[in-house]
């Protein structure tokens, strides 16, 4: 409480400074940012969030996202220029789910800092029906924050914010709402295909293993078999512990092939595959966030993609 509480205080001080210095929105904001006032302001969370938004809201919104590329959405600190967007945004989106520390988190406690309004603050996964993992015996489960893995997840949450950016910019509801249908039906389409292509598969070869259980609400969904080797992301990654229980899985099921995130350590995925002789996949698969801009997953629509094809043409291979 007494780090957050400094934090907090010399951030409020840098935002000071910052209004004094002039209208600076930070590095992720559009270029136009300054010189429209018809824009929403809207602030997210993280990457596959920002990128709904440019794609929903499209010309008639600013979007400045919070956790960038390459960290941790869990344990974020938040940034003088996230206080100062914060602040000024119209409408803020976050995934809930836990995904940013529920409640008790740093994005709600940084909506507390600056004072923002619960009607400006939407959650996308108010329709999705949580999924748990940890604990034994249904005691100290955490919910599994993953949900948007899953494109069928990705259609509620798409819908959420294209009804929620309606309500916000009434004067351009007509054409957000055109936007947001077609997106939401690529993501449809996209649901369609993934269950289509996983059908494909050989039975016998329908099992995702990953390093993290950041997968269960899809394989929920496509009736995929999952394993990995840890199931939170915590400190205790990759024991030989849980080395050894997903070797002996593997011994026992005759797993084709083994998949490593993009975001992980590849070494204890790498030792269960010397162990086991299983190999990993040519490619690396995604899980928390899209790349930058102009990388080859630069977009929501494009992670999907990808681990669609990814996860098909893997575990289709004649080995």
């Amino acid at each position: 409480m007494k780090k957050f509480a400094k934090w907090l205080t010399l951030s409020l001080l840098a935002v000071f400074m910052l209004a004094a210095c002039g209208n600076d929105k930070g590095t992720n904001v559009g270029d136009k940012a300054a010189e429209t006032d018809d824009k929403l302001k809207v602030v997210t969370s993280f990457t596959i969030i920002a990128d709904m938004a440019r794609e929903i809201g499209g010309d008639y919104v600013e979007v400045y996202n919070l956790v960038p590329t390459g960290t941790d959405p869990h344990e974020y600190e938040p940034l003088p220029n996230d206080i100062k967007a914060a602040t000024d945004a119209d409408v803020l989106f976050y995934n809930g789910l836990n995904l940013e520390g529920g409640k008790k988190g740093w994005f709600f406690k940084m909506m507390d800092s600056v004072g923002q309004k619960d009607e400006n603050i939407y959650s996308l996964t108010e329709k999705v029906e949580p999924k748990y993992i940890g604990g034994k015996d249904g005691t100290d489960e955490e919910i599994n924050p993953h949900a948007f893995i899953d494109p069928a997840v990705g259609v509620k949450m798409a819908e959420a914010m294209r009804d929620a950016l309606i309500e916000k910019h009434p004067t351009e509801s007509e054409k957000i709402r055109e936007q947001g249908d077609e997106y939401v039906q690529r993501l449809q389409e996209l649901d369609d295909e993934f269950a289509e292509r996983i059908s494909t598969i050989p039975e016998k070869n329908r099992v995702l293993v990953t390093s993290e259980r950041a997968f269960q609400y899809l394989n929920d969904h496509y009736g995929l078999k999952e394993a990995f080797i840890w199931e939170i992301d915590t400190e205790e990654n990759g024991s030989p512990k849980q080395i050894k229980q997903l070797i002996h899985y593997i011994q026992e099921h005759n797993v084709p092939v083994l998949f490593v995130e993009s975001n992980v350590d590849t070494r204890p995925m790498e030792t269960v595959s010397a162990e086991t002789g299983v190999p990993i996949a040519e490619k690396p698969i995604y899980s928390d966030e899209i790349g930058n801009p102009g990388d080859e997953i630069d977009t929501y629509i494009k992670y999907l993609d990808y681990n669609m094809n990814l996860i098909h043409d893997e575990l289709s291979k004649e080995r």
